[in-house]
């Protein structure tokens, strides 16, 4: 039997690109698709495909997000998250959402044909052609930043999205030394601000990413 696909795109030129790309091979058949995440969940349930394809910008949602949701929903459908985002922190995310493959959208034919049939037979086993050079970046700058065990507690508390003063109360220090340590994280991240401080922390695994951290709005350069 051929592979059933679902393909979840808000665009409608990426859907018909990929009916039209696996439309000459036989061992996959599009039997579903949609634009929204809004749609997904409730095809999802009643298509029932082998595999799901899922961008990663949705005009109503976060493809990762929606993922992570399918995974934990489907133990068994392979995801493949199609993106024209290539930065190493969507890769690790897709990474820890639990999807099967992770393709760029610019990748040649027989890429995205390989993740899909690879997502068919093991879905729980992720594939990303750009993956080891990632990891390699990421200890290289793993190896440049080597946080104290105090500014790392500070790092996953500013993730969690806790106020300097919560935090003071939080580590049982004062305002001021809890500025300090905002201010001095900041530094050595080359950081601004909480959300660039914590897209690198995430960039060079710092921390781990959660479902909140894509909503974190930057704020002025003061520290908060």
């Amino acid at each position: 039997m051929p592979i059933r696909l679902a393909v979840i795109d808000g665009h409608t030129l990426t859907r018909y690109g990929l009916r039209q790309l696996v439309a000459g091979h036989a061992d996959i058949d599009v039997v579903a698709e949609c634009g929204t995440a809004s749609e997904a969940d409730q095809l999802i349930r009643a298509i029932q495909p082998d595999v799901v394809t899922v961008d990663v910008s949705l005009p109503d949602g976060d493809g990762l997000r929606l993922a992570h949701a399918f995974r934990d929903r489907f133990a068994d459908m392979g995801i493949v998250i199609l993106t024209s985002r290539g930065e190493d922190d969507v890769l690790f995310r897709a990474l820890e959402s639990g999807v099967s493959a992770f393709v760029a959208k610019t990748a040649p034919v027989e890429e995205v044909l390989a993740a899909i049939r690879h997502a068919a037979v093991a879905a729980c086993s992720f594939t990303a052609s750009g993956l080891a050079v990632a990891l390699a970046r990421r200890h290289t700058a793993q190896e440049r930043l080597t946080l104290s065990p105090r500014e790392a507690e500070v790092l996953a508390l500013l993730r969690d999205g806790l106020s300097v003063p919560t935090i003071a109360l939080t580590m049982f220090i004062s305002q001021s030394t809890a500025k300090t340590y905002v201010a001095r994280l900041y530094e050595k991240l080359g950081a601004t601000n909480r959300a660039q401080a914590l897209m690198t922390g995430v960039r060079c695994g710092l921390i781990t990413c959660q479902d909140r951290l894509p909503q974190v709005a930057a704020p002025s350069s003061a520290v908060r």
